[in-house]
């Protein structure tokens, strides 16, 4: 068969990186400009790929907005090949549902353009997670292409195996539930075809070379060749290239090709030779140096950050936002796609990943605001319009009552302890300040919590004082008021996506919710499900009643030199280390009532200020960071660790906050859970997926460091026991087999250089300064590890409340308004989605993207078959399977008592549609 080589010009397009997003932005300009003008004149120019994300047309577009229709004639007749995504998206740092709107918007965006890339794209992303097939399946792509993560073994040398080897270049991927997509490795990476020479005698040396380097890893006849590399200008005389490289080797067939083009070639040749690879692509079976693991600590605040913008959208604004449409709210899908693309902006592998320049990190702080504001502002209006609807007139009992709804948009029912400010009520005075004078002069009433039954509530309600706010109508002037406050502390109780309604009222004088504290014991926190006992050096022992076991020595932090970069970890040659092993900490509990018990711990670590001043030179040299010798500074400076213990009362595990003041440098801060479980393997979260992860590398592994990545928790179990520690935006973890298989998660890493291909410094990657980190440590046992891995997901958000009654005070007249009752459609408690299955996961309650219906996602997370049970709600009219793009498949029906049943395969993303 003839050989035919595949020339694809692209331009490998990180939107901010060594530059900021501007400054590569003027480039970007200049690239396109270039290929609008050879298209437009040369008539055997094939094309360009621009990277598979339709955001560089976007940037471009802002800039030279006269461009929009040359673009989009370019784009429709394959001179432009775009998309299918908006970004490309590190696939470890970013969430399952974050990936799915890359994907919907990207292909609705490419549309718009002309037409939508066939091939999921990952030419740098920092590994491939297990689940990219099948969420691209379902989207129809018709490849992936990638550029790391598996190793190829060339057919002329030995053939190893193992689990994430390909004999060649070409294989086929699958995903854990079993489907599968051709894949495409850049085993010469993406520019294996740059800067092609025109000159006769120099192309003759450069093919030779090339070609050789590709068949060495190719099997098929359809040669690869990436015309192209980071930011790479269009090389004008591409056609004269090709046409010099068509005279010297006229047996091949040398084509200014596409994706498409190629794709289609190249499955007509898949045989056996195609060696199948399954799950995530993380590179394993190399010396592990270059996995670039260590981005997923860089800039850890970027990362918290990063978590709570993902929670917003996913799991509060977009199923608020769906729920008041049930009932008759407009959807605001201009805002929530507005929100998503700020958030996506920052999702780019050298963005997220938090190896760049301080320039482009600093600007991610407030593209992570702007999401997150719009965020917010959806989910509390679409909160407010429900709790409106609520009839809080049927609540028991005829005194005066102040009413609140306490809202939870997760898919797990939750038992948490919330804290709402309630107001007694608002004084709309003309002039605020005359309002302060008469809220002041109101006595704060002796009250007591109810829940809707009527049944009183334990709690701790005490005087929130005075403060003016503000309503906004969206018919009149702004509405200030003062406002007379309480704040109401107590455990709530709220169905899965659905809500729960509480009340105040006044009580006897003599009447105490609160039960009074016991401090007779200040270094122990126990519940129904747990005991936690404090040591005197601040770590903290957890018995897990169930089962009878008990986890010693979990939660002392150990304090390491990294002599690394914003990619890569490495410890001082010394490998001094500090711990809180044995220091005495200061240890006192600071609350102790009927719904928790919160102890708080101090220690003060003095480590060493940073590195000593002969690193700063090898940095300066470029110097190959496993290579440098430094050991840390003689100096010391202290770091103050707080860390909060809470131990709810229907809480099956322990939350942490941890506080650190950081005033060192170049080091790295570790919370160490030691297991003493028995067991060489562990689970983590990650991309629609909870993956087995063995707790040692392969023989081939080299680097002294082993992390992962994670997304929600990560995990051990043996025969009888399970520990689990889930965590809010912190993605890095090791396992340290030699520490009782411990779970080791980073909370902040201090780096002076971005690294990779030059000396960029990056002093504010130091992160000096106070940072917050939250996790929650959840002992389990062997057989409900379904269960902990709800518990997992469910700490990744909190109850919410919403005060009823007072939404429309500013049309009752001036001067004091107190909150009514209202005679709503909804009852006081409801759930919107009810849903049963063993380790089934709820990604997903929203509305479709320029669609009418609903649409909800599961997984799931289970190596077996599965059956997910949910009900008809009043609500629903009809429900179809759909996928990942909300195309619309087999209708379902319900049984005999309006449920419905369906098997999920092992680790399958099941998308089901709702017609209202």
């Amino acid at each position: 068969m003839k050989t035919t080589v595949h020339i694809i010009s692209h331009s490998h397009w990180d939107r901010e990186w060594y530059q900021s997003f501007e400054k590569h932005r003027m480039k970007l300009i200049e690239l396109v400009d270039n290929i609008l003008e050879k298209a437009e004149n040369d008539p055997e120019f094939g094309g360009f790929f621009l990277d598979g994300q339709t955001i560089a047309l976007d940037d471009y577009l802002e800039v030279r907005p006269e461009k929009r229709e040359q673009v989009k004639k370019c784009v429709r007749e394959g001179k432009i090949q775009t998309g299918p995504w908006y970004i490309l998206q590190d696939e470890f740092l970013t969430s399952g549902e974050a990936c799915v709107r890359n994907l919907q918007v990207g292909m609705q965006e490419a549309a718009r353009y002309g037409a939508i890339g066939n091939v999921g794209y990952f030419p740098d992303a920092f590994g491939n997670a297990g689940q990219m097939p099948q969420v691209l399946k379902q989207a129809g792509m018709d490849a992936v292409v990638f550029g790391r993560g598996v190793k190829p073994i060339g057919p002329n040398n030995e053939v190893t195996g193992g689990q994430y080897e390909s004999t060649y270049s070409e294989m086929m991927w699958a995903s854990p539930d079993g489907t599968k997509l051709p894949g495409i490795l850049f085993a010469n990476w993406y520019n294996n075809g740059v800067e092609i020479p025109v000159d006769e005698a120099e192309a003759k040396v450069y093919w030779d070379k090339k070609l050789a380097d590709a068949r060495r890893f190719a099997a098929t006849h359809q040669l690869l060749m990436m015309n192209g590399c980071d930011h790479q200008p269009l090389q004008k005389d591409i056609t004269e290239a090709i046409r010099v490289a068509r005279k010297l080797y006229p047996d091949i067939e040398f084509i200014h090709s596409d994706f498409k083009t190629y794709v289609k070639a190249m499955e007509k040749e898949i045989s056996e030779n195609f060696s199948t690879v399954k799950g995530e692509l993380t590179s394993q079976e190399t010396d592990g140096r270059w996995t670039l693991a260590n981005t997923a600590s860089s800039w850890m605040g970027l990362k918290v950050d990063n978590r709570a913008g993902e929670t917003a959208l996913e799991r509060k604004a977009e199923p608020a936002a769906a729920m008041a449409e049930v009932l008759g709210k407009a959807y605001p899908e201009d805002q929530m796609i507005y929100s998503w693309k700020k958030l996506m902006q920052n999702h780019p592998h050298d963005s997220i990943c938090g190896c760049s320049v301080d320039e482009v990190n600093e600007e991610m702080k407030t593209r992570f605001a702007k999401s997150r504001q719009v965020a917010d502002a959806i989910y509390d209006e679409s909160v407010e319009y429900l709790t409106d609807q609520v009839n809080t007139a049927a609540l028991p009992g005829t005194s005066e009552k102040i009413p609140f709804v306490v809202w939870n948009t997760s898919g797990t029912a939750k038992k948490q302890v919330i804290a709402k400010e309630l107001h007694l009520f608002r004084d709309y005075n003309l002039f605020v300040w005359d309002g302060y004078e008469a809220a002041e002069a109101v006595e704060m009433p002796n009250l007591v919590l109810r829940n809707a039954n009527g049944n009183a509530v334990p709690a701790k309600i005490e005087n929130a004082g005075i403060s003016f706010g503000y309503d906004l109508p969206d018919d009149r002037f702004r509405q200030p008021y003062m406002a007379k406050k309480v704040l109401v502390t107590f455990e709530a109780e709220v169905p899965a996506m659905g809500y729960a309604t509480y009340y105040l009222e006044q009580a006897e004088p003599d009447q105490n919710q609160e039960t009074s504290a016991d401090f007779a014991n200040e270094r122990v926190l126990e519940n129904e499900n747990l005991k936690v006992t404090v040591n005197e050096d601040g770590s903290y022992q957890i018995l897990n009643k169930e089962t009878g076991r008990t986890y010693e020595n979990l939660g002392f932090y150990e304090d390491t030199g990294d002599m690394g970069n914003e990619y890569i970890y490495i410890q001082d040659s010394g490998k001094q280390t500090v711990t809180t092993k044995g220091m005495k900490a200061e240890i006192r509990c600071v609350e102790k009532n009927a719904f928790r018990t919160v102890v708080e711990i101090c220690h003060e670590m003095m480590i060493p200020s940073g590195m000593g001043e002969e690193l700063q030179r090898q940095r300066e040299m470029c110097i190959d960071p496993y290579t440098r010798v430094a050991n840390r500074s003689k100096e010391l400076v202290p770091m103050e660790v707080k860390t909060v213990l809470t131990l709810e009362k229907l809480g099956k595990g322990l939350h942490v906050a941890t506080t650190i003041c950081n005033q060192a440098k170049d080091h790295r801060v570790r919370v160490v859970m030691p297991t003493g479980l028995n067991t060489s393997t562990h689970l983590a979260d990650s991309a629609f997926e909870v993956v087995k992860r063995n707790n040692r590398h392969n023989d081939t592994w080299t680097n002294p460091c082993g992390c992962e990545r994670q997304q929600c928790f990560a995990a051990m179990e043996d025969e009888t026991n399970g520990l689990l520690v889930a965590n809010r935006g912190l993605y890095e973890y090791e396992v340290l087999a030699d520490e009782e298989n411990a779970i080791a998660v980073t909370l902040l890493r201090s780096v002076a250089e971005m690294g990779d291909w030059g000396y960029f410094p990056t002093p504010k990657a130091q992160q000096i300064g106070t940072f917050t980190l939250e996790f929650e440590v959840v002992p389990y046992a062997a057989g409900k590890t379904g269960e902990a891995f709800t518990e997992g997901y469910a700490f990744q958000q909190d109850l919410t409340a919403a005060q009823a009654g007072l939404s429309k005070a500013w049309l009752r007249k001036p001067g004091q308004v107190k909150p009514e009752l209202v005679s709503g459609e909804m009852p006081l408690e409801m759930s919107f989605l009810r849903f049963e299955g063993e380790g089934i996961h709820l990604t997903a309650f929203k509305k479709g993207l320029a669609k009418d219906d609903l649409f909800v996602r599961f997984v799931n997370n289970m190596p077996q078959d599965e059956v997910l049970s949910f009900r008809k709600e009043s609500w629903m009219k009809e429900v179809y399977r759909s996928n990942v793009v909300e195309e619309k498949g087999e209708v379902l029906c319900p049984d005999e008592n309006g449920g419905y049943h369906v098997t999920l395969r092992e680790f399958e993303i099941a998308t089901f549609g709702v017609v209202k």
